[in-house]
C-alpha cells in the first residue's frame, strides 16, 4: 500500500519498473526522472511567476509616467489648433472677414502641417523625442500668441500657416514615441488616452476661450486677442517642461528597474522581428504599399469630418440662435458634442484591444458619424442640430480612439517613422478641405458633402486587408503564451 499511495503522486508512475519490494519511488529511475522534470517544471512556473510580476510593474509605470503628461500636451495642441474657431464669434466681424476667408484661414494650417510633417518625424526620430518636440511646442506657443496681434486677414493667413510648420510632426512623433514604450497589445489603450485630448480639448476650450473672449480686455485689446495670447503661453512653458520629464526610451529611464527594461526592450524587440518578417522594412517598399495609401484615404476622409466639424461648430450654432445668445451660451452649447468623446474613445480603444477587431470598431465609428451628419443636414433648428452632432462626434471620436492603433500594425521600426508620418500628412489635407466646404456652402450641404466623403472611407476600409496583419497579432498572442 506505501508503494501504491507514492506511486500515484508521480505522474510518471506508469513507466515504472519497479519491482512490489520497492517501498519509495527514489528507488526507481523513472520516477528519478520525473521527480527532476516536476523540479523543472516548477522552477518554470516561479520564472514564469517573476516575469508576469516584472511585466504588470514595467506596464504600469510607463502608463502612469507617460501618458497623462502627453494627454496633457495634446490638450494644448488641440485646443491652439482650433480655438480660431471661438475667435471667429467676433473677430470675423472685427477684421471683415467673409466664410470662404474663413475657412481658407481654417484649412491653410493643414499646408504648412503637410510639407513639414514627415521631415519633421524623421529628424525626431534622430534627435530624440523630447528635444524635437520642446522645439515644436515652442514655437508654437509663440505663433499662437503673436496671433493675437493680427490686424488683418493677410496677416493671419501666414500665421495659421507657419502655425502648420511648427506644430507639423507633433501628433504623429507622439505615435512614434507611443511604439518605443508600448506593446501592440498596449497600444491601443494608450492612444486612446492621447486622444482623450480632442474632446477634453472642447470640454475646456469651448467656455474658456468664450469666457476670455467676452470678460478680459486688458490694455484696451478685444477678447479674442487675449485669448490667442493668453492660450498660447501654457506651450511654452509645458515644452520647456518636456525637456526634463520626457524619457527618448526605455534604456534611458531612470524611473525603471534594470530588469524593467531589459523586459520592455525584450519585448519590443521581438515584435520588431515579426513586423519586419511581415511589414515592408524598406522605406520605398513602404512608399510603394498599396495599404498605406489606402489609410491614408480612410483617414483622410476622417480627418476632413473631424475638423470641418471642429472649426465651425461655434458659428454653426451661433448662425441658429436667437440674436441675444451671448459667447458663453454658444460655448456651452459648443461643449456637448465632446462629451460624448470621452466614453466614446476609451470603448473603442480598449474594446478594439480586447478583441483585436480594429477594422469592425473603425467601421462602426463611421457608420454612426454617416448617420449623424445626415440627421443633422436634415435638422433646421439648434438643439436638433446639436444632438446630430453629438451623435456624429461619438461615431468620430471613436474611430480615432482605435485608428492609430490599427495604423501602426503596418509598419516595421525602420519605416514607422515615416510611415506613420506620411498617413497623417496626406490625411491632415483634409483638415484644409474640410473647413473649406463648409465655407463654400449652405450648411445642409455641407453635411451631406462630408457624410458622403465618410461613405467613400468606409468603402476603402473594406477593400483593405488585414489577414498578414491578423497573422503577426496571432504570432504575438502565441509568444506571449510561451
Amino acid at each position: 500500500m506505501p508503494f501504491q499511495l507514492e506511486r500515484l503522486k508521480c505522474p510518471y508512475f506508469r513507466s515504472c519498473n519497479a519491482g512490489e519490494k520497492s517501498v519509495l519511488p527514489m528507488g526507481c529511475n523513472s520516477h528519478r526522472d520525473g521527480l527532476k522534470r516536476i523540479q523543472n517544471e516548477g522552477e518554470i512556473a516561479l520564472n514564469q511567476a517573476e516575469v508576469n510580476r516584472i511585466e504588470k510593474s514595467t506596464v504600469s509605470k510607463t502608463m502612469k509616467r507617460i501618458l497623462p503628461f502627453i494627454l496633457l500636451l495634446y490638450v494644448i495642441a488641440y485646443l491652439d489648433r482650433v480655438n480660431l474657431g471661438y475667435a471667429a464669434l467676433e473677430m470675423n466681424a472685427d477684421l471683415a472677414l467673409t466664410a470662404e476667408v474663413f475657412g481658407l484661414l481654417s484649412g491653410i494650417f493643414f499646408i504648412g502641417y503637410f510639407f513639414f510633417e514627415v521631415p519633421s518625424n524623421m529628424i525626431m526620430s534622430k534627435v530624440g523625442a523630447k528635444l524635437w518636440i520642446m522645439r515644436i511646442m515652442v514655437t508654437w506657443g509663440i505663433v499662437i500668441i503673436l496671433t493675437g496681434f493680427a490686424q488683418s486677414a493677410a496677416h493671419l493667413y501666414i500665421l495659421r500657416f507657419l502655425l502648420g510648420v511648427a506644430e507639423a510632426g507633433f501628433f504623429p512623433g507622439i505615435i512614434l514615441y507611443l511604439t518605443y514604450w508600448f506593446r501592440s497589445s498596449e497600444r491601443g489603450r494608450a492612444t486612446a488616452v492621447l486622444l482623450l485630448a480632442l474632446p477634453i480639448g472642447g470640454i475646456i476650450g469651448a467656455p474658456l476661450s468664450t469666457w476670455i473672449i467676452d470678460n478680459i480686455a486688458w490694455a484696451g485689446m478685444e477678447g479674442w486677442r487675449w485669448m490667442f495670447i493668453l492660450e498660447g503661453i501654457p506651450a511654452v512653458v509645458l515644452g520647456i517642461v518636456v525637456l526634463f520629464y520626457l524619457t527618448n526610451r526605455p534604456a534611458d529611464a531612470k524611473w525603471l528597474t534594470d530588469e524593467e527594461k531589459d523586459w520592455l526592450e525584450g519585448e519590443l524587440a521581438a515584435e520588431q522581428k515579426v513586423s519586419s518578417s511581415i511589414n515592408k522594412v524598406s522605406k520605398l517598399e513602404m512608399i510603394k504599399d498599396l495599404r498605406v495609401w489606402k489609410l491614408s484615404l480612410f483617414y483622410f476622409a476622417g480627418y476632413s469630418a473631424v475638423y470641418g466639424l471642429s472649426f465651425w461648430l461655434p458659428t454653426i450654432i451661433k448662425s441658429l440662435s436667437v440674436s441675444t445668445t451671448t459667447n458663453m451660451e454658444i460655448g456651452w452649447l459648443a461643449m456637448i458634442p465632446s462629451l460624448v468623446g470621452i466614453p466614446a474613445i476609451l470603448f473603442f480603444g480598449w474594446n478594439a484591444d480586447r478583441t483585436g477587431a480594429h477594422k469592425a470598431h473603425l467601421m462602426f465609428g463611421f457608420l454612426i458619424a454617416i448617420a449623424g451628419f445626415i440627421g443633422c443636414g436634415l435638422s433646421s433648428s439648434v438643439l436638433p442640430v446639436v444632438f446630430m452632432l453629438t451623435i456624429t462626434s461619438f461615431g468620430l471620436y471613436g474611430f480615432t480612439g482605435c485608428f492609430f492603433a490599427y495604423m501602426t500594425f503596418f509598419f516595421t521600426k525602420s519605416t514607422a517613422p515615416v510611415g506613420i508620418a506620411l498617413v497623417n500628412s496626406f490625411a491632415a489635407l483634409g483638415g484644409f478641405v474640410g473647413p473649406m466646404i463648409l465655407g463654400m456652402v449652405t450648411l445642409q450641404q455641407g453635411m451631406f458633402i462630408l457624410s458622403g466623403m465618410l461613405v467613400v472611407g468606409a468603402i476603402t476600409l473594406l477593400s483593405l486587408k488585414l489577414e498578414k496583419n491578423i497573422a503577426k497579432r496571432e504570432v504575438i498572442k502565441a509568444k506571449a503564451l510561451v
